[in-house]
C-alpha cells in the first residue's frame, strides 16, 4: 500500500480531537482465513453489510495494519505502530516490509520526533514493528522522546511466557531496545479502566492476550474507543462468538467481546478498528440478535 504524498490523510472528530488513521499495509486475502478460520465464505454472506467495505464478494475478509494518532491533553500520542520495516517475521505478510508508514505520520502532523506517548494495546508483532527502527546496523526506539506504554499484566505475562523463536525475534528488535532506552511505563489497568489523561483511558480488554486493553478518548461529550485487537474485524459484531486462532484465551476474549459491543451498541461512541479496512470506523447497532458496523467515513 503506497500512498501518494498529496493523498488526505483519514481523520475522524472527537469533540475537539482529530484521530488521524496512518496506513501500513493491506494484508493478503489469506489473512482472513488463518485469523478468524470460524468466519468462513458462507458465514460472511449472510451479513450483507460488510460490503462492499469489509469484505469481497468472495466472502473474504479484508484487513488493513494501521495505527491512530491525535493530540488529547496537549500530548501527542500514537496507539500501536504497527508491523515496522526490515523485521525479521515467521509470517510471509509481515517479513521485511518496505513501507512508507514515517512519511504518512509526517504528512498526518506527527513526525516521529514530535510524539509524547506510544500506547501499545498488547505485544504483539503487528503492533509494536515500528517501537525501533534500523539506524547503523542497530534498532533504535523510532519515537526517541516518547514514553511507551502498555500494561503490566502484559509485559509481565509475556515476561514468564516460554516464547517461540520468533516471538523472541520481536522482542529483540522491537521491545527490548525500548526497554534499554528506559522508555516503556507499565501501567496497572484495574478493572475499571486507568485513566491516563482527562480525556485519555486504558480499558481492560482480556482475552485476545492476557494485559490486552482498548484506547478511549473523550472531549466535550463525545467518545472514541480504539479496539486493538479485542474485535480483529467487523464480522465479529454479527457474531462474538468468532475468535481469533491467535487468542491467548479464547473464552475471555468471547466474553470481553460480548460485553463491549453490549455496552457500545445504540450509543454514540466511534468504534475505531486496529483492521478494519477503510472506512475503519463506525457505531455498533443492533441486528438480527447481535450488532452490526453502521459506518462513519473518514473525513
Amino acid at each position: 500500500m503506497q500512498t501518494p504524498p498529496d493523498t488526505p490523510v483519514p481523520s475522524w472528530a472527537v469533540g475537539d480531537i482529530t484521530v488521524h488513521r496512518i496506513d501500513e499495509t493491506l494484508l493478503p486475502p489469506a489473512t482472513g482465513p488463518w485469523l478468524l478460520p470460524d468466519a468462513t465464505p458462507q458465514v460472511v454472506a449472510g451479513q450483507d453489510w460488510l460490503h462492499p467495505h469489509f469484505a469481497g464478494d468472495d466472502g473474504i475478509l479484508r484487513i488493513d495494519s494501521h495505527s491512530f494518532a491525535f493530540v488529547v491533553d496537549g500530548l501527542r500520542v500514537l496507539v500501536d505502530t504497527g508491523i515496522g520495516n526490515g523485521k525479521e517475521r515467521a509470517n510471509p505478510a509481515w517479513h521485511n516490509l518496505r513501507t512508507d508508514y514515517p512519511e504518512r505520520l509526517t504528512a498526518a502532523g506527527f513526525p516521529p520526533g514530535s510524539v509524547d506517548l506510544v500506547i501499545l494495546t498488547h505485544l504483539h508483532a503487528d503492533h509494536v514493528g515500528w517501537n525501533t527502527r534500523k539506524e547503523d546496523g542497530a534498532w533504535v526506539p523510532t519515537f526517541p522522546g516518547a514514553r511507551y506504554l502498555t500494561a503490566r499484566a502484559e509485559r509481565e505475562f509475556w515476561a514468564a511466557y516460554d516464547m517461540e523463536e520468533a516471538r523472541r525475534q520481536m522482542f529483540r528488535d522491537s521491545m527490548i531496545p525500548v526497554e534499554q532506552a528506559d522508555l516503556l511505563d507499565l501501567v496497572d489497568v484495574p478493572a475499571e479502566g486507568a485513566r491516563i489523561t482527562p480525556g485519555l483511558r486504558l480499558v481492560p480488554t482480556p482475552g485476545h492476550t492476557p494485559g490486552h486493553v482498548a484506547v478511549e478518548l473523550s472531549s466535550q461529550g463525545a467518545t472514541a474507543l480504539i479496539t486493538g485487537d479485542c474485535i480483529h474485524h467487523p464480522v465479529q459484531l454479527a457474531h462474538p462468538a468468532i475468535g481469533a486462532c491467535v487468542d491467548i484465551d479464547p473464552q475471555q476474549s468471547e466474553a470481553t467481546r460480548g460485553a463491549l459491543l453490549a455496552s457500545l451498541a445504540g450509543t454514540d461512541t466511534l468504534l475505531l478498528g486496529t483492521h478494519f479496512a477503510p472506512p475503519t470506523a463506525g457505531r455498533v447497532v443492533a441486528h438480527g440478535g447481535a450488532y452490526r458496523l453502521r459506518p462513519v467515513p473518514a473525513a
